[in-house]
């Protein structure tokens, strides 16, 4: 009897659904005894993912399979953290284009095992030297576009933040391996093609849709119409291979030249001349001009731990006053699956986003009192606010905020440890693919505000407010937890969720990602604030949340709009790191 495709699909799922209640059988007594961590519980009943990948020598995490094997492949040919890093961040540009590209920004945070010193990478990109207030209001604009050319007003800082970390580690890490090498499966795949994956498949029919000309119709841009759709306007499906040969041709001269064929060569060139025939403010001027820096990351104590983030234009400030506050709460207490749990964690969650709104935007443009913001005497203030009964809703309007963006994570054996997260703002970006270049660029420009007394207001040369923060938690001077994910206003909740499990609640980091989540704020499309929780949290625990306040609303069970989060947590004793990838994402952990 011949199966039509779909049932193929079907019996595909089943058989994976059985493997998995097979291995959570044999598993469900397991614990490691070095570590006393559960090697799976209650959570992997039903995720796509259930054990912890182990390995003595490195460990790589990113949202997608390939990306993570590239970095694995790049460690056992003897490159360190940071080169598999590249190797990682290249490859997601080219099989995740729907949440980062070569047009993105990328922030880095560096553990360097031989020097002992955590260093900080800021490589989001600067407004152009004509993008003012004036000249959008000029244009009757009230607001900046969403997509096109004029949302496409920031010089992307990713390949910056390749270069300078690289150059970094060459000098103060050893076993490096050439520059060129790190971009081989990257090139590769945008030359000779790649299965497409489940989430490009889903954003691209998503952002066909005719009847959203403004945010949804990217195909009437026809160089992304060119590059990521096939012919009539039809999107992939899953497994069908895309070729990006523009792509492939500007990520060699990337590996035969380095960054400055980026940003003051042909690339350059080529992407500034499109966007000035278009009416855009990017200049080659401005690419000839970027620059990322070197940050000292901004860090808090959370119960003997000690939770580093980026400091501003990112909302890593707003990642570790959650812990701040909820040092203040017995969390463990409340119980990993109680209605106290949610509601303290949403409540923590308002104060620390009414002090990001407030203050966050580019510090070379404002003062912004980090000191004090981070201080335990403000997160207490912060906690005594919080009525565990009622839900505040007094604070700051929470304007809306997208995530499309990738998190990945890599540990080396020498203990050498990165946490990156690269993004270029919404789904494809501006939609925009420049100058025959294959570079989709980013919209994170269209996040400022055309407002002049707004603390994000646009201002030429100025970064924008940046939902982007990559993490580590340090345990005795050392690299313990290396985490992150995308998901916009999302991240610092998902960052608190996993902490909080991990440390409070003992769990292993996959079941921390496989765990029931949360997404308080606005989301793309939406009119007014809310509380999104997966549909696997009881409804009793729902219907409590909502007597207290909360506008709850139940989403399916492993929804992307969580966004994908992954971890590596490491073993000081042993050594072993444990890896994890999220079911919500195409993501794999890898270790060697």
């Amino acid at each position: 009897m011949m199966l039509s495709r779909s049932n193929i699909r079907a019996k595909s799922r089943i058989a994976s659904l059985a493997i998995a209640a097979a291995l959570t059988s044999i598993l469900v007594s397991s614990s490691n005894s070095a570590t006393g961590l559960p090697i799976e519980g209650k959570y992997c009943e039903t995720a796509s993912r259930c054990i912890d990948p182990m390995a003595t020598n490195g460990m790589v995490t990113s949202s997608n399979y390939l990306a993570s094997q590239a970095g694995i492949n790049v460690l056992h040919n003897g490159g360190n953290a940071v080169d598999a890093a590249i190797a990682v961040a290249a490859t997601l540009a080219v099989v995740y284009p729907q949440m980062t590209t070569l047009g993105a920004d990328n922030f880095w945070l560096i553990y360097n095992a031989k020097t002992k010193d955590l260093r900080g990478l800021n490589a989001s990109g600067r407004a152009g030297g004509k993008a003012t207030i004036d000249f959008y209001k000029g244009k009757g604009y009230s607001k900046i576009p969403s997509r096109g050319y004029l949302s496409a007003n920031t010089v992307p800082g990713a390949v910056s933040g390749w270069d300078a970390a690289y150059q970094y580690a060459k000098k103060n890490m050893g076993h490096s391996i050439p520059w060129n090498q790190l971009l081989l499966a990257a090139i590769s795949y945008a030359k000779n093609g790649f299965p497409v994956s489940p989430s490009l498949a889903k954003w691209e029919k998503i952002n066909v849709d005719t009847t959203d000309k403004e945010n949804r119709d990217l195909q009437r841009f026809e160089a992304f119409r060119k590059t990521f759709l096939k012919e009539d306007r039809i999107p992939f499906e899953v497994g069908e291979i895309l070729k990006q040969p523009e792509l492939a041709n500007t990520l060699k001269l990337i590996a035969d030249r380095g960054a400055q064929a980026f940003y003051r060569g042909p690339i350059a060139k080529a992407i500034a001349a499109d966007i000035q025939a278009h009416g855009g403010v990017l200049t080659y001027q401005d690419f000839a001009t970027n620059h990322p820096d070197w940050v000292e990351p901004i860090t808090v104590n959370y119960r003997g731990y000690q939770a580093y983030n980026l400091p501003p234009n990112t909302q890593g400030l707003a990642s570790l006053e959650i812990l701040n506050i909820l040092n203040n709460f017995e969390v463990k207490a409340l119980g990993q699956d109680s209605a106290d749990y949610y509601m303290l964690m949403v409540e923590a969650t308002k104060e620390a986003f009414a002090d990001r709104d407030k203050y966050l935007s580019d510090p070379a443009f404002v003062k912004i009192p980090l000191d004090y913001l981070l201080s335990s005497q403000h997160g207490k203030e912060q906690a005594a606010r919080i009525d565990m009964q009622h839900a505040a809703v007094d604070v700051k309007p929470i304007p809306p905020t997208k995530g499309d963006t990738v998190w990945f994570g890599v540990v080396d054996k020498e203990g050498n440890a990165v946490s990156v997260i690269q993004s270029i703002y919404w789904d494809f970006g501006s939609g925009i693919v420049a100058g025959g270049t294959g570079v989709l660029l980013q919209n994170r420009g269209s996040y400022f505000s055309l407002n002049p007394t707004d603390v994000n207001r646009l201002e030429p040369g100025k970064r924008t407010f940046h939902t982007l923060n990559p993490a580590m938690l340090f345990k005795n001077g050392k690299p313990y937890l290396i985490y992150g994910t995308m998901g916009g206003e999302g991240q610092p909740q998902t960052q608190a969720a996993i902490v909080t499990r991990i440390i409070d609640f003992g769990m292993s980091p996959q079941n921390a990602i496989n765990a029931p989540r949360w997404l308080y704020g606005r989301t793309w499309g939406t009119a007014s604030k809310g509380l999104k929780i997966e549909g696997r949290v009881s409804q009793e625990v729902i219907e409590q949340l909502k007597e207290r306040g909360q506008p709850v609303e139940a989403v399916e069970p492993f929804t992307d709009l969580m966004g994908h989060a992954g971890a590596i947590l490491i073993d000081q004793t042993t050594g072993v790191k444990y890896g994890a990838s999220d079911p919500r994402g195409d993501g794999l952990a890898a270790g060697y």
